[in-house]
C-alpha cells in the first residue's frame, strides 16, 4: 500500500531526491512524498511497518533522533508501531526507543516519548482514483443505485459499472463519487455536488483496509437485510471495515458479424446481439509473459482445448488460458496456446483454427463497467485547469473522461459540460470542442491503456504539464493508468 503523509500543518513527508534528506516542504502528493507501507508484523491489534521511499531507500532513525533515508544498520532503526486514532490520523512510534515520529514544520525527526498534535500524520492514499470497494464480512462489493440514489452492498462480482467509485481527496476529506456523478452523504440519498455533507474521514490501516466516518463519529456501513450503505453507529463484526481495491477492467468482445462472445454451457459462442453477464470478461495481463487471460463473472477462465476448440472451464494456471493480444485501431486479435486465431465458425462457435489475422479475427473491444475514464500518466491526472486553455496530464485532481461508444473500439471523448474533445494542429486538446472525434483505446496491461488519438498518433503526457497527441509509437509516456 502507497501511501502520502500530511503533517500538522498541512505539508508532506518528503524523501528529497538529493542526498538522503527527509523534510515536509512538499506541498502535494507526487512522487518524493509517496511511501510505500511495508507491514513486517502484529503485535496483537497493532501493526509494525517500515516506510519505503521512491529511490528505494527506508525512512531510518539515527541515534541523535535525526531521520534520513538510507539502508538501516538495524531493524531498530526504521520499524515503527503504527496507531490508528479516530479522526483518520496515524502516529507512527519508533519500535525500540519508543519516540514518535514528528515535525515542526520543516524537520522531521524522532525525539519525544509524549504525545502531542505534531506527531499526528494524515495518510493519503496514492493509489489511482477510480475504485471498487469490497466488504470481507458480507462477502459482497458496493454498487450505487441512481435511480433510488442509494448504494447498496450486494454485488459478489464488480463486473457492473455502478460498482464503480472515484475517491476524491479535497482539503484533508474524501469525498466518494459514484458513476453517476452523484456522491455519498451523510444524508439518506446521493448528493449532487460535493459539499460538507459529503466529506469523511478515510480510516485507513494497511493492505488497503478503510471505512468511512463523518466528524461525530458514525461510520458508513452496510445496514438491513439489502445491505444499505449508511451512517450509524454500531456496527457489528468489523462490518464497516471495506477493502480498497482498483476498478478492474471487464471487457465485452463483438464479432465481424455484431454479435458479442458469450458464455453458453461452458461453451463460447458469439451469438448475442446485447451485452449480457455472460458476455462479460475480466481482462487480465501477466506483465513478465505479456499474457492475457479472460475470466467470466463465475470465475472459468477460456481456455484453448482438444480440436482447436474455446471452453470456458479453464484454470489460471493452465497454459492453455493464455493468449496472445495483438491491436489494431480499437480491435484485438487473439492468438492461442495452439498458435492460431480466435475466429468463429458459421454457427458462431468460437475456435482457434486461423493460421494468419484477417477481418473475421478481429474481435471490437468495448469496457464493459466504464462509462468514463480517468486517466493517470507519468506526471499525474489528465485533465483542464484554469490556468491553461489546453489539457494538462499533471493535475492532482482528474477530470472524469466521458466515454461515448462509437464502432467497436472506438469511442468519442466528451467533457463533463458536454462538449466534445477538440484536437488541434499543434497536437494539443481542448474540452469545447462541437464535432465528435473518433479515439481508440488500446490496453496495454492491468489498468493500463494507450490512446490512438484522431490524427493517428498517440496521446502521451508531456514534461512539460502539456497533453499532446504526437507519438507515433507506444512509449512509456503514452501509458495511461485508468
Amino acid at each position: 500500500m502507497k501511501v502520502g503523509l500530511i503533517n500538522w500543518a498541512g505539508s508532506y513527508l518528503t524523501s528529497e531526491c538529493c542526498g538522503d534528506g527527509v523534510t515536509v516542504l512538499g506541498n502535494s502528493l507526487g512522487k518524493k512524498q509517496t511511501w510505500e507501507l511495508q507491514v513486517t508484523m502484529k503485535q496483537g491489534k497493532q501493526t509494525v511497518v517500515e516506510l519505503l521511499g521512491h529511490q528505494g531507500r527506508y525512512l531510518v532513525v539515527d541515534p541523535d533522533g535525526s531521520v534520513r533515508c538510507g539502508k538501516p544498520a538495524s531493524v531498530q532503526q526504521s520499524q515503527f508501531l503504527l496507531e490508528l486514532h479516530g479522526s483518520g490520523k496515524w502516529t507512527l512510534q519508533l519500535l525500540d526507543s519508543k519516540k514518535y515520529l514528528e515535525s515542526d514544520g520543516e524537520d522531521v525527526f524522532c525525539v519525544s516519548r509524549s504525545p502531542s498534535p505534531y506527531q499526528k500524520w494524515l495518510p493519503q492514499l496514492a493509489m489511482h482514483v477510480h475504485i471498487v470497494l469490497y466488504n470481507a464480512t458480507h462477502q459482497c462489493y458496493a454498487r450505487a443505485d441512481a435511480d433510488l440514489d442509494r448504494v447498496w452492498v450486494d454485488t459478489p462480482v464488480p463486473y457492473l459499472e455502478e460498482c464503480g467509485f472515484v475517491l476524491r481527496f479535497r482539503n484533508g476529506m474524501y469525498h466518494l463519487e459514484t458513476s453517476s456523478h452523484k456522491f455519498v452523504s451523510r444524508a439518506e440519498k446521493l448528493a449532487k455536488k460535493p459539499s460538507a455533507q459529503t466529506a469523511f474521514n478515510l480510516n485507513l490501516k494497511p493492505r488497503c483496509l478503510a471505512f468511512l466516518s463523518d466528524q461525530d463519529g458514525c461510520v458508513l456501513y452496510p445496514q438491513g437485510k439489502r445491505g444499505r450503505l449508511c451512517l450509524g453507529d454500531n456496527p457489528k463484526e468489523e462490518e464497516e471495515w471495506f477493502v480498497i481495491k482498483r476498478c478492474p477492467q471487464w471487457v465485452s468482445l463483438k464479432t465481424k458479424a455484431k454479435r458479442y462472445v458469450s458464455i453458453i454451457y461452458m461453451e463460447v459462442y458469439a451469438g448475442s446481439d446485447k451485452v449480457t453477464p455472460k458476455s462479460v470478461f475480466h481482462y487480465e495481463f501477466d506483465p513478465e509473459t505479456n499474457a492475457v487471460q479472460l475470466k467470466t463473472v463465475n470465475n472459468h477462465y477460456l481456455a484453448q482445448r482438444k480440436f482447436k476448440s474455446i471452453v470456458a472451464n479453464g484454470r489460471r494456471m493452465e497454459p492453455e488460458t493464455n493468449f496472445r493480444a495483438l491491436w489494431h485501431y480499437g480491435k484485438i486479435f487473439l492468438q492461442a496456446f495452439n498458435g492460431r486465431y480466435l475466429g468463429t465458425m458459421p454457427v458462431g462457435l468460437v475456435v482457434a483454427s486461423a493460421m494468419h489475422p484477417g477481418p473475421g479475427e478481429a474481435f471490437g473491444v468495448r469496457l464493459a463497467n466504464r462509462s468514463f475514464l480517468v486517466l493517470r500518466g507519468r506526471y499525474g491526472y489528465v485533465g483542464s485547469s484554469a490556468c491553461h486553455d489546453v489539457l494538462q496530464c499533471n493535475l492532482l485532481d482528474p477530470d472524469c473522461i466521458e466515454l461515448l461508444p462509437c464502432k467497436p473500439g472506438i469511442y468519442h471523448f466528451q467533457a463533463h459540460g458536454r462538449s466534445f474533445w477538440s484536437l488541434s494542429s499543434d497536437g494539443t486538446f481542448r474540452t469545447w470542442g462541437k464535432f465528435a472525434l473518433n479515439f481508440c483505446l488500446e490496453i496495454q496491461g492491468s489498468n493500463i491503456l494507450a490512446v490512438l488519438a484522431p490524427n493517428g498518433y498517440y496521446m502521451r503526457g508531456d514534461r512539460s504539464g502539456t497533453l499532446l497527441a504526437d507519438s507515433e509509437e507506444v512509449t512509456s509516456e503514452c501509458l495511461w493508468e485508468f
